[in-house]
């Protein structure tokens, strides 16, 4: 089938219809939404481009080509045009992520060109609630302070570690790793429970829009898992969310970490999409 379009690299004068795009799913769509509505479409303040597929006034798919590389709404006839690109100007990207079917769409014809993967988590189930917790929440979980900084770090690598498969010190020191714990510490969405200076539960709240927000970096200590900690932390990071945040809560879990599954379920998540990701 002959492409009857291009990707080409969007700006802020696409914004509201980036924005009218990305709205039309607000849980897949949360992440590259928050950056939008943040900082708009410059590269410099995105950290990277926006490629949009289809006319001006007839956008169609999206891919933001940052850190990650993230496929929104893609069609088949996106998925080549956003391959194109992605190949000629190399890999910039430390992932690809995002719904299974465009990520892997997207894989198949990059993986020629950029080589072979570090890891593939072939499917991330999507979980969602708009629902007070279903189980009691932990009083002991609060929102971490600046002055918990040093505490908190060594779970978040060990987190980070565990989860990705290298360390976040790796490249720059993990200097970036740190300013972003900090941030989120510091803007009042870090979560944690500690006890004697250890973390025994902890979660962020990563990206928000008006319509929804995304838990990522659930941890338990090894010490204290099997006690229902993940339960009772998540169900107060859910109604901490819904308070003060935004009317859904979402995030995407491996699919072989069934104890991980369980635990969102009984706070009361549901499945209802897939992610992919690739990562170098």
């Amino acid at each position: 089938m002959l492409r009857t379009s291009a990707s080409r690299v969007l700006d802020d004068s696409d914004r509201e219809e980036v924005l009218a795009l990305l709205d039309t799913d607000p849980v897949a769509n949360v992440f590259v939404a928050s950056r939008v509505r943040a900082v708009g479409l410059s590269p410099s303040r995105l950290g990277g481009q926006m490629w949009g597929f289809g006319p001006r006034g007839g956008l169609v798919s999206l891919c933001y080509a940052g850190a990650n590389l993230v496929p929104v709404n893609a069609t088949r006839e996106a998925v080549h045009a956003f391959a194109d690109r992605a190949r000629r100007q190399g890999r910039r990207c430390s992932s690809i992520v995002g719904p299974a079917v465009a990520v892997e769409q997207l894989w198949e014809r990059l993986e020629p060109h950029w080589g072979k993967a570090r890891a593939i988590r072939w499917a991330q189930p999507v979980m969602v609630t708009g629902s007070a917790p279903a189980v009691e929440p932990d009083p002991l979980v609060r929102r971490v302070v600046p002055e918990q900084f040093g505490v908190l770090l060594p779970a978040c690598v060990a987190m980070f570690t565990e989860e990705v498969g290298v360390s976040p010190d790796n490249g720059d020191g993990g200097a970036l790793y740190r300013s972003r714990v900090a941030e989120l510490i510091r803007i009042g969405r870090s979560y944690a429970r500690i006890e004697d200076n250890q973390v025994i539960f902890k979660a962020e709240i990563g990206a928000i829009t008006p319509q929804a927000c995304q838990i990522q970096g659930v941890w338990v200590h090894p010490d204290h898992r099997g006690r229902g900690h993940a339960v009772a932390g998540m169900a107060t990071v859910v109604e901490q969310a819904l308070k003060y945040f935004a009317p859904l809560v979402t995030l995407y879990v491996n699919d072989f970490n069934l104890p991980a599954r369980a635990a969102y379920r009984k706070v009361g998540f549901q499945e209802v999409d897939t992610f992919m990701s690739v990562l170098f």
